[in-house]
């Protein structure tokens, strides 16, 4: 029991990276209601290959490049504690990359991919095939024995992250520009920084904040939510001269 615990918590670097893994069912089960079910093609949740790896590169790009100023502040802030020593960190960013693509790969797959395309098919009104995966999309994050007060907020953060890759996989074609956009975002929050309450196995560093009090992480919020706009803007000015 102990040693489940920890892996819904992901409290070490196995634990992260076996419940990254575990999404790998999530895949699959969309794969194959898409192809039994729908008798579509898999592909058809991705949008043209070349299309898809190309908005992947684009977007993980900028969101590293936006990202950067952020990192660079907090690591001279001289406010973080160490996390995993380096070597074990080392040891696992491999495997743990790997996982968090495959992790953020199931989630574009399932909100962006099949819920937003079925959606789409059914109602006429596009927001309600934004709207209703983000709402999913920010539920699946809800986890309140780990995030106690602070979940509600975290929620709502995650499906205003969601809306904003609705509207990017819609214009662009592709789940690329969504799933590279996530891929650089949970790098940071799992690989690099943390605030220890869960998913905490990896991480480089942990954050003087504690996601269980809304008013010690509310700045750090706002300043997540105004990289993201960021990021969003500036793909949206790439997919206008694409």
């Amino acid at each position: 029991e102990h040693a489940m615990g920890q892996v819904g918590v992901g409290a070490s670097p196995l634990s992260i990276l076996v419940l990254l893994l575990t999404f790998a069912g999530m895949i699959l089960g969309t794969f194959a209601a898409v192809r039994w079910v729908h008798k579509r093609p898999v592909a058809s949740l991705f949008g043209p290959r070349a299309l898809l790896l190309r908005d992947f590169g684009v977007a993980f790009g900028v969101f590293m490049a936006v990202s950067l100023p952020g990192i660079a502040w907090v690591l001279a802030s001289g406010t973080l504690t160490p996390g995993v020593p380096l070597a074990t960190w080392a040891m696992f960013v491999v495997p743990v990359l790997l996982g968090l693509l495959l992790q953020t790969g199931a989630e574009e797959i399932v909100f962006r991919g099949y819920l937003q395309q079925q959606l789409a098919a059914r109602f006429a009104a596009r927001w309600v095939s934004f709207v209703v995966p983000s709402i999913l999309f920010g539920l699946l994050h809800y986890a309140p024995e780990e995030m106690g007060q602070g979940t509600w907020l975290l929620v709502g953060v995650t499906g205003f992250f969601g809306l904003l890759m609705a509207d990017l996989t819609a214009r662009s074609g592709s789940l690329g520009l969504a799933w590279g956009m996530h891929f650089g975002n949970n790098i940071l929050a799992i690989l690099l920084f943390t605030t220890g309450e869960a998913l905490d196995g990896v991480a480089l560093y942990r954050l003087p904040y504690s996601l269980t009090d809304p008013s010690s992480i509310a700045g750090l919020l706002v300043a997540d939510l105004a990289g993201l706009l960021v990021v969003w803007a500036l793909l949206r000015r790439y997919l206008r001269g694409r």
